[in-house]
C-alpha cells in the first residue's frame, strides 16, 4: 500500500520516526535515560500508528467526547485517544501483544517521575522491549503493507559479552535504589499475574539463546541467522529443549500466592495475640492505607497489583489481598514501641495522610 499525501501518511511517518528514534536511543549504550527514552518513544510510535490506522479506516474520529457530545479539549485542541483506549477500540490484538503493551503503559506511568537508567532494569526487560518492537513492525505491516517494513532500516546492535561472578551480581542488587526496587517488584508481580500461555509467547517477550556458530559451511553465510521453530524436526526441537533446560534463566511462576500467606483476619488475630492490643478490620484498613502497602479496592483508577510485595500481594483469582508474616512483624513493633497509637493512625486516615513506611522500617531495624 502506498499512501498519498494527507493526515494518514503524515501520522504514519511520525509513528515510524518515533520507532526509529526509540531503537537509536536504545542501541547507544552511553545515551542518558536510555530505557526511559526507548519506552516513551515506542509508546508514541504505537499511539500514532493506531491514529494513522483509524484515520485511514474510520476517518478523523479518534477523539474523546463529553457526555453532551462535544469534544474534550486540551489547550484548545481535541484530545485524541490514548494508547490504552486505542487498544480497546481496535480490539483485534492477540493476548500476547496486548499484555506486552499493557506492561509498558503501566511501566511508562511509573517512570514518568523517576530515573531508571540502570543496567539491571534494562537487562531485566530486554525480552519485553524486543517484543514491543517486533509487535510494532508486524502491526505496521498488517495495517499498511510490506512497503512500510522497518527491518531493512535497522541493524543488529553489537553487544558486550561478560561473565559476571555470583558475588558481583549480589553486590549490584544491594546497590539498587528504593525506586529501582519498586520497579523490580512491579515487573515481577506483572509477570507472575500472566498465564503460562501468554508469558511463554514471543509476542509478550522475545526469548533468545545465543549459541556461537563454530564453523560455516559457506563463507557467504550471514553472521546472524534466525531459525523458524516450525521448520525444525522433532529431534532438533528435543535437542533445543535439552539446551534450554541447562542454560536458560527460567522464572518460577506461581499460579496461586495464597499458600503461606495471611488473610486480613489472620493478621488481626496474630497482632492481638502478640501485643495484647485490640484492633479490628477498620484499624487494619487505616494502617495498610497510611503505610501504602496496597491500594483500596474501591479505587477503580488504582492498579490492584500496585502493592508493596514485601508485605502484601494481590490475588487475581480471588480478587483479594493476602499478607506476609513481615506485615504482622511490622505492626507488632509499631504498636509495642508506641510508634503509632490508635488515635494517630485514625487521624492520618481521616486526613488522607500517608506516611513513609521506610521511617518505621528504619526504627524497626534499630
Amino acid at each position: 500500500m502506498s499512501l498519498r499525501k494527507g493526515k494518514t501518511k503524515i501520522t504514519l511517518e511520525s509513528s515510524i520516526e518515533a520507532a526509529l528514534l526509540a531503537v537509536e536511543i536504545y542501541n547507544k549504550p552511553r545515551t542518558p535515560f536510555r530505557v526511559e527514552g526507548y519506552i516513551t518513544n515506542m509508546i508514541i510510535a504505537w499511539t500514532r500508528l493506531f491514529h494513522a490506522h483509524f484515520n485511514h479506516t474510520i476517518g478523523d474520529k479518534y477523539y474523546y467526547k463529553k457526555t453532551n457530545g462535544r469534544y474534550e479539549l486540551v489547550d484548545g485542541e481535541r484530545k485524541s485517544w490514548e494508547l490504552k483506549t486505542c487498544i480497546t477500540k481496535y480490539n483485534k490484538l492477540s493476548d500476547g501483544v496486548k499484555s506486552n503493551l499493557t506492561f509498558f503503559i503501566k511501566l511508562r506511568n511509573k517512570i514518568e517521575h523517576r530515573h531508571i537508567d540502570r543496567e539491571e532494569i534494562g537487562i531485566m526487560i530486554f525480552g519485553e522491549c524486543q517484543a514491543l518492537l517486533y509487535n510494532y513492525e508486524n502491526t505496521l505491516i498488517d495495517f499498511f503493507g510490506e512497503d512500510y517494513a522497518l527491518n531493512e532500516s535497522l541493524a543488529f546492535s553489537i553487544q558486550f559479552s561478560r561473565i559476571r561472578k555470583k558475588k558481583q551480581i549480589e553486590a549490584s542488587k544491594k546497590l539498587l535504589s528504593k525506586g529501582i526496587k519498586e520497579l523490580k517488584q512491579f515487573i515481577d508481580t506483572y509477570r507472575t499475574s500472566l498465564s503460562d500461555q501468554i508469558f511463554d509467547t514471543q509476542e509478550y517477550s522475545i526469548k533468545l539463546i545465543q549459541v556461537p556458530k563454530i564453523s560455516n559451511t559457506n563463507r557467504n553465510d550471514l553472521a546472524v541467522e534466525f531459525v523458524n521453530w516450525n521448520s525444525l524436526s522433532d529431534s532438533d526441537k528435543e535437542n533445543y529443549e535439552k539446551v534450554t533446560a541447562i542454560i536458560k534463566d527460567k522464572m518460577v511462576k506461581k499460579e496461586a500466592i495464597n499458600p503461606g500467606k495471611l488473610k486480613p483476619g489472620d493478621v488481626i488475630r496474630l497482632v492481638i495475640e502478640r501485643t495484647n492490643t485490640r484492633i479490628n478490620h477498620f484499624d487494619h484498613k487505616c494502617l495498610y492505607c497510611i503505610l501504602k502497602i496496597r491500594p483500596l479496592k474501591s479505587d477503580e483508577d488504582e492498579d490492584p497489583f500496585n502493592t508493596n510485595t514485601q508485605y502484601c500481594h494481590y490475588d487475581e483469582v480471588h480478587d483479594d489481598y493476602v499478607y506476609q508474616d513481615a506485615w504482622v512483624d511490622l505492626l507488632v513493633r509499631i504498636i509495642d514501641n508506641e510508634l503509632l497509637s490508635k488515635t494517630e493512625w485514625k487521624e492520618h486516615w481521616d486526613n488522607n495522610h500517608q506516611l513513609n513506611i521506610e521511617d518505621f522500617e528504619i526504627l524497626e531495624e534499630q
